[in-house]
Parts: structure tokens; C-alpha cells; sequence
């Protein structure tokens, strides 16, 4: 019998989780689990039964850098093959973001990914919180970091990513009033971004105030 992969294990048992069958149906990069379960409703009969497909996305974590000298924030643009299959535009605008390796701290997560996607390194950092990103049909939980990052007067030209893994990222500078703007526009098309930048917004006055004092 082939063993179960690490990245999809069952279910764990909780007193509102009835289980009938757990399997694991497609065994990629990020696996795909085939569950048949009852839950127990709110007057504690067991529901119908119920087929749900799980993609087991995992932990993931973001950062958004800022520059609370100028006011200033960095995003990066990339293709994305799910939105040009959702009908939006295929580069997307987003916050530096990965997949925690195997054991790792997000905030490790999110230093590495700054550094490969950005060419940035953040002084300070600050956590967000983590939130879940499809609880309709993904397991990822996704921790979200504000780090403080000089920003230069313009970003370099060219683009930046790993190599072995195809990626390429540009990078985008724009003043943080601006960010709130297109996110009040609906023109940050991302969540992830759009829920960093909505907490920078309340946040700001406080992080200007603090990381400008030393």
C-alpha cells in the first residue's frame, strides 16, 4: 500500500466532524484529498452526508513592505495562470509572499521571500495575523507581516525571482495613499494585498510614529 503523503494527512478528529472516508486522490505538489463526512448541526443531529475535494495548500506568509520615512510602499507583479483562467488579468499585483518550508518559522518565510522577490531587506517586522484564504476548499493559512524597508527613489529596472522555479517579478513602488486608493477602487484584484494594505491604512499614523524613532 502506497503511504500517505505528508503534506495530506486525515482529518483530525473533532466532536463536529463525523467521518465516513478520507483519500487522497491526487498525490502533485499540493495533494488532493477526497473526504465523505457527516458534521453534527447545532442541534446536534448529523447533517446529509457530504463529498468535499480538499487541496492542501498548507502554511504560507506574506509581507508588505514600508517605508514609513516617505510614505511609501513595494509590491511586486507576476503571471498568474488562475486568474487568467477566472477571467481577470493575468499579472497580478501583489504583497512578497512563499510557502513555509518544512518546519519554518513565517517569519524566516517571509525575510527569504523579500529578499528573493524584492531584492529588500526589512529591519523591523511586525505581525499582521494569520488568516485562511479558502476555508471553502483549501487548507492554507496564511500569516501576514508588515516589515519596515527603506525604499529607494525608484525601482530597479528588470525583474527579479528564482530562476530554477520560472518566476519572474517586477517590482512596484508607489506612495501608500495611493495603494489605499486603488484597493477603494477595487483595482487590486489580489486579497492577500488588499487585506495587508486596508491594515496599513489604520495602522500608519501608529508605525510612523514608532519606527521613525530610531
Amino acid at each position: 500500500m502506497k503511504a500517505r503523503p505528508p503534506k495530506a494527512p486525515p482529518v483530525p478528529a473533532h466532536p463536529l466532524y463525523i467521518p465516513e472516508s478520507d483519500e487522497v486522490v491526487w498525490d502533485g505538489r499540493f495533494p488532493m484529498q477526497r473526504v465523505r463526512f457527516r458534521y453534527r448541526r447545532a442541534d446536534g443531529t448529523p447533517s446529509g452526508l457530504l463529498t468535499w475535494e480538499m487541496w492542501r495548500r498548507g502554511n504560507g506568509a506574506l509581507i508588505l513592505p514600508y517605508d514609513p520615512w516617505s510614505g511609501r510602499i513595494a509590491l511586486i507583479e507576476q503571471f498568474r495562470l488562475p486568474a487568467l483562467a477566472a477571467g481577470e488579468e493575468p499579472i497580478m499585483r501583489e504583497c512578497p509572499a512563499g510557502l513555509l518550508e518544512k518546519g519554518e518559522d513565517p517569519e524566516a518565510t517571509v525575510r527569504r521571500e523579500l529578499q528573493e522577490e524584492t531584492g529588500f531587506t526589512a529591519d523591523r517586522i511586525e505581525k499582521i495575523g494569520a488568516f485562511m484564504t479558502m476555508q471553502g476548499g483549501a487548507d492554507e493559512v496564511l500569516h501576514f507581516f508588515c516589515g519596515r524597508v527603506r525604499l529607494p527613489e525608484t525601482a530597479a529596472p528588470g525583474t527579479r525571482g528564482l530562476a530554477d522555479e520560472h518566476e519572474e517579478t517586477r517590482l512596484v513602488l508607489l506612495p501608500a495613499e495611493e495603494a489605499f486608493a486603488q484597493v477603494a477602487r477595487n483595482e487590486i484584484r489580489n486579497s492577500p494585498a488588499a487585506l495587508a494594505l486596508m491594515w496599513l491604512q489604520i495602522n500608519a499614523p501608529r508605525l510612523n510614529a514608532e519606527w521613525t524613532s530610531d
